[in-house]
């Protein structure tokens, strides 16, 4: 029974292997044009918490874009905050440019980063926002290319795929699962139904609807705030467009341990945020079930054939998606890694169905069932 349940397993993992492979090469053949001429005017909103790895880099490229008209915020919470001599230096590098910095404690929930954005949101002077990481670095065409997709009245939300730039080999395992699982999953997703969520590096939004789903206070206790910011306008009616534009995620160097917090804090959130869909992830891990399978059942062609068409398609998979579709560097390079990671990542999905606090940003926080972060200094009551 249970070698049917593994071989069951294998055979759906290559399928969604397969569909996998459809759906990035479906995404890299759609017509994205850009009209020269559609450049409303914008504004960045970017919520800064310390310094990421090549700061001032990833921070100056947002004002280095070939568009005429925009506005950048940068928002911190403490005023001894290195990042704000960093955003100093852009601004007087940057003299021509529209450039605020908000220092503001002021907070309306448990997400500091929601806050943040909530307070720079304040002295926001245009209609279409635009949200990304501190640690994204983009090219100067990036703004002019995101926000093609807002010609079309009917779409509210735009955000973007990444790939990783990395040091060290930590890094380097967290980059593989992101370009060649993570963004498998995207790619499916926006296939099969449209996507319906958004990602961190880039969240376009235009403000009316923002304010339609409830303002930043909707996702102010939100650990998955970039998740929500695409999902509630969905839920409202909204489209929301995954723009072919790919921009750099510079990953910071961590120990093994820090990054084994933040991906079982990723996966608890994944949890919460879609539960089914975190359950059935069970079905894409065909390296995993494949292994089981021959290491459970007799030593056979049939078993040794399963895990080769597995481990085959998985690495076709990630190859086309991570190294063709986002050209991530660290995917070409340590393709032959994914079954390794692959295993670790499997442990650590088997792991986030136990345990409701999530480590992040040194605070230790209660995920509750609902997806909402609990403040330390409030009570554990359910």
């Amino acid at each position: 029974m249970i070698n049917l349940l593994l071989l069951i397993l294998c055979f759906s993992a290559v399928l969604f292997y397969g569909y996998a492979i459809y759906a990035a090469i479906a995404f890299t053949n759609r017509s994205d044009t850009t009209d020269p001429d559609f450049h409303p005017a914008v504004t960045i909103l970017k919520p800064i918490c310390g310094l990421d790895r090549n700061a001032y880099a990833n921070l100056a490229s947002f004002c280095q874009q070939d568009y005429p008209e925009y506005q950048i915020i940068f928002a911190v919470r403490d005023r001894q905050d290195p990042s704000i001599e960093i955003v100093e230096k852009i601004s007087q590098n940057f003299p021509n440019l529209d450039i605020n910095l908000v220092v503001s404690d002021r907070i309306i929930g448990a997400n500091l980063k929601v806050s943040n954005l909530a307070n720079a949101i304040t002295i926001a002077k245009h209609e279409i926002l635009l949200i990304a990481d501190s640690d994204i670095l983009v090219g100067r065409d990036y703004l002019q290319r995101v926000i093609q997709p807002l010609k079309d009245e009917n779409v509210a939300v735009v955000t973007c795929p990444y790939r990783s730039s990395v040091q060290g080999w930590v890094a380097t395992l967290e980059a593989i699962k992101n370009a060649t699982d993570f963004h498998a999953g995207v790619l499916v997703s926006n296939q099969m139904e449209g996507i319906k969520f958004a990602l961190g590096s880039t969240i376009v939004i235009r403000k009316q609807v923002l304010e339609a789903i409830g303002g930043f206070a909707a996702v102010a206790d939100c650990l998955a705030d970039d998740f929500q910011l695409g999902y509630l306008p969905a839920q409202a009616g909204y489209k929301v467009v995954l723009s072919n534009y790919v921009v750099e995620h510079v990953l910071t160097t961590s120990t093994l341990a820090d990054a084994i917090q933040r991906q079982i804090r990723w996966a608890r959130c994944i949890r919460v945020s879609r539960p089914w869909g975190y359950l059935g992830l069970i079905f894409t891990y065909g390296t995993v079930s494949s292994l089981l399978l021959l290491t459970t059942a007799e030593n056979s062609i049939l078993t040794w054939s399963v895990l080769a068409i597995a481990w085959l398609m998985r690495l076709i998979m990630g190859w086309v998606v991570g190294v063709k579709i986002l050209q991530d560097a660290v995917a070409k390079r340590f393709l032959w890694i994914i079954p390794f990671s692959d295993l670790i990542y499997f442990a650590i999905w088997g792991y986030g169905f136990v345990g409701e606090t999530v480590e992040w940003r040194g605070q230790r926080l209660k995920l509750t069932k609902e997806g909402k972060l609990v403040l330390p200094q409030e009570s554990f009551i359910e």
